[in-house]
Order: C-alpha cells, then sequence, then structure tokens
C-alpha cells in the first residue's frame, strides 16, 4: 500500500475539531471533550481506522502533556491506576475482533450518564468518603479496555478520581502520565491487529501538527482556571460524551 494520506474534504472537517478537543483534553481542561475524537472521525471513516489515525497524534500529545505537567503528579494514584488500565487493554486486545465498536460506544455512554445523574442528584458532601478501592480498579480497568477500542478511556478512570477532589493540576499530570502509558501500550496490539497500515500513518503525519495546538490552548486555560471551573467543564465534557457515545450505541 502506497504511503498516501485520505484525501476526502468530508473526512478533514471531522478529523481537524476532533484532534484539537483531542489536544484540549490532554491538558486535563474538559478531558471528558476528548473521548468524542473517534466519534466524530466516525462520521467519515470506520471506528477502527479513526482509531488507528489517532495513535501517533495521541503519542504527540502525551509526550507534550507530560512534559507541561512533570512535576505534579500523584505518584501513590498512578501506581495504583496504571496495572488495572493495562489490564484493561489487554482485554480490549484479545475482544477487539469479536465486540462491536459501537456496542462498547454505548456502554461507555451510558454509565457515564449514569455517573453523571448520581453526581447531580447525590451531590457529595466535604465528609463523603471517596470511592473504594475495589471501585476504582474495575473502572479503570473499563478505561483501559475502552480506550484501546475507541480512546475512550476518560469518562470510566474520571469516575474514580473525580471524586477524590484533588487540585486541577495534579487530576492534569495524574491524567497525562497515566494515558501516556495506557496509550503506549496500545501499538504493538493495534500493529499485530493490522491497524497500522500505510495510509492510515500518512493520515495521522497530515493531523499531527494540530497537536500540540491543541495542548497548547489546554494547558494555558488549565492553569488559569479555578477548581470549581474546571470541574463544571468536566462534567459537561463528559455528559456531550455519554449522550454522543449512547446515541452511537443503541440509536444510530
Amino acid at each position: 500500500m502506497q504511503f498516501t494520506p485520505i484525501t476526502d474534504p468530508h473526512f478533514y472537517a471531522a478529523a481537524v475539531p476532533a484532534v484539537l478537543l483531542l489536544g484540549i483534553s490532554k491538558s486535563g481542561f474538559g478531558a471528558g471533550f476528548g473521548s468524542l475524537a473517534v466519534p466524530l472521525m466516525a462520521l467519515a471513516v470506520t471506528v477502527p481506522e479513526a482509531a488507528a489515525i489517532l495513535m501517533p497524534v495521541l503519542l504527540l500529545m502525551d509526550l507534550l502533556g507530560i512534559a507541561a505537567f512533570r512535576r505534579d503528579f500523584d505518584r501513590r494514584l498512578l501506581a495504583f491506576l496504571v496495572p488495572c488500565g493495562l489490564l484493561g487493554t489487554l482485554i480490549g486486545a484479545l475482544l477487539f475482533r469479536t465486540l462491536p465498536a459501537h456496542t462498547v460506544a454505548g456502554i461507555v455512554g451510558l454509565f457515564t450518564l449514569l455517573f453523571l445523574a448520581q453526581r447531580l442528584l447525590f451531590p457529595p458532601r466535604a465528609d463523603t468518603a471517596p470511592p473504594s478501592r475495589l471501585a476504582g480498579g474495575v473502572l479503570t480497568t473499563i478505561s483501559g479496555f475502552t480506550s484501546f477500542i475507541a480512546h475512550a478511556g476518560g469518562p470510566p478512570v474520571n469516575a474514580y478520581v473525580m471524586p477524590l477532589r484533588l487540585a486541577p493540576v495534579v487530576f492534569t499530570a495524574t491524567m497525562a502520565y497515566f494515558f501516556f502509558i495506557v496509550n503506549l501500550s496500545k501499538w504493538v496490539p493495534y500493529a499485530w491487529l493490522g491497524l497500522l497500515d500505510w495510509r492510515n500513518l500518512a493520515t495521522s503525519l497530515v493531523l499531527l501538527p494540530l497537536a500540540p495546538c491543541g495542548v497548547w490552548m489546554g494547558v494555558r486555560i488549565a492553569r488559569r482556571i479555578s477548581a470549581t471551573w474546571f470541574y463544571r467543564m468536566l462534567y459537561l465534557g463528559m455528559l456531550l460524551t455519554g449522550l454522543k457515545l449512547a446515541w452511537d450505541g443503541f440509536i444510530a
């Protein structure tokens, strides 16, 4: 296959905003919005193809993200999250050929909306205990799984980490390192599944210059926004993501 990128303008009409949203989410600001990237691109290409095209873009974004927040992450929390996330990616690799991507999208969207409904109907008090480590392990494993299938790992792990009430910069840094490791672990399985073909890689190179633009925009906002507005934007991003994924999975 020739090293020729996609030339359809309709694809780039969906891909450009998708990559910018993904970059902004990598800064931590509006982290829920990142899960919209693959559904947006799936308006023009298949979900597996969209996921494969985003792999090099994600790698650059992850490197920029950990460079920007290299001193702020929570080491103990990261040590707990990473093994669970990697277990999820392993499960995703094994089930990728048998489980339709739209089914995964629908399940993620439904659980995201249920989590938001629980937070709105039963808002946590200052003395409310954080989620158990068992719940965190399950949610983070689901995050690794949905990240492998459709780069939609944000909502499940956010459902565990957000109630911990970390400072915005600590939250951002920890998620940046977590997804850097998870996304790095997906390269070999993606190649094994035949998703990293020359056409997808050539298209990735066309989109790559947008990666630092999105991350830069998000980093500047994340370092200036208050904790209250930071989490409000997270909730909004998760709401839009949940609605979009649920629609793709159960209605469209």
